[in-house]
């Protein structure tokens, strides 16, 4: 059986039951809103969070329709924030298939965004949803504050690894463990329980946030993003940051020069790579995604045997070895 197939088997019901719901909450009056959410709807990925969600929410108790409530509270505001990242990157295509922004301009998709996020909110509050709602917001706050240090820190290009780990549990890690701690928090879950899943979903977030930065430094045509592309936007990553801390200040300042003025010279670029695979960033920020990961399953040792807890180990390997 394959990861994907042993990750899905505990809530593969839940998963078809979930799709038409989650289509249900955005019907809208407005034609162009409709052309647009079943666009949205026909590209979606994996649906890794709602996966996460009821999975966390049967190794907590049995699923309920609050479990339907919070993978779809968390899809409408993941799916949200994508549609505003496009925008601001200024991005006109994800995964290889056009984004809205390309497709219908900046402004639709701010309100497309928009109208997510209001669903989200509109969901929660008309079902009493409080926790979870309190849950979610928490994570949009943590995620923006994640994108404006980053920005911050591109400008200065003064991140230490410290801040590095900031900007990732900020941005990434936090939507994760917010899908793992809504899911306990929908089966009445509490205490340790939540603390538990709220751990094991922050460090496989931080796992997959290091595994996605070292796709900037393989040669993959399946991989989502040019190689190269955090260099061009001048984002410090984990490789980069511990390569630069392991060379002498006249390397250092050389390569931040490099990154500073010429970010955008394919040449450049490559050099920068080539500096970062010579002095140990690959092998170092794979050390650190495989403590992560091992965090993140030590974080269930507490749960007794199950299908569904080998499902969520099973999401751990999955997330260090995909591909894209």
């Amino acid at each position: 059986m394959s990861n994907t197939s042993i990750i899905k088997a505990p809530i593969k019901e839940e998963m078809k039951r979930f799709e038409p719901y989650f289509k249900e909450q955005l019907k809208s009056k407005i034609p162009l809103l409709d052309i647009i959410t079943n666009y949205i709807l026909r590209r979606k990925g994996k649906q890794m969070r709602p996966m996460l969600v009821f999975l966390s929410a049967k190794l907590n108790g049995e699923i309920s329709d609050a479990s339907y409530i919070s993978a779809t509270l968390i899809e409408l505001l993941h799916t949200a924030t994508l549609i505003h990242d496009d925008v601001v990157d200024e991005t006109y295509q994800r995964r290889g298939i056009f984004s809205i922004n390309a497709l219908w301009k900046s402004k639709v998709a701010v309100l497309v965004g928009d109208f997510f996020l209001s669903k989200g909110l509109s969901l929660s509050l008309n079902t009493d949803q409080i926790d979870v709602l309190k849950v979610v917001s928490e994570a949009v706050t943590e995620m923006s504050e994640g994108e404006l240090l980053q920005i911050e820190k591109s400008r200065k290009l003064d991140i230490t690894e410290a801040v590095y780990y900031e900007i990732i549990r900020k941005k990434t890690a936090t939507l994760i463990a917010a899908c793992t701690k809504a899911g306990a928090l929908s089966v009445k879950a509490n205490g340790e329980k939540l603390q538990n899943m709220a751990e094991f979903g922050s460090n496989l977030g931080i796992a997959f946030q290091i595994r996605d930065d070292l796709f900037d430094y393989e040669q993959n045509g399946l991989v989502g993003k040019p190689t190269g592309n955090d260099i061009k936007e001048k984002k410090l990553t984990l490789p980069l940051i511990h390569a630069l801390h392991s060379t002498d200040s006249k390397q250092r300042r050389k390569i931040l020069t490099l990154i500073r003025r010429h970010h955008k010279n394919e040449k450049k670029v490559q050099e920068i790579i080539a500096f970062v695979k010579a002095n140990g960033g690959i092998e170092y920020a794979n050390e650190q995604m495989q403590m992560y990961a091992q965090k993140a399953k030590d974080s269930l040792s507490a749960y007794k045997d199950s299908e569904t807890k080998e499902a969520l180990l099973t999401m751990v390997d999955y997330t260090l070895k995909r591909k894209k």
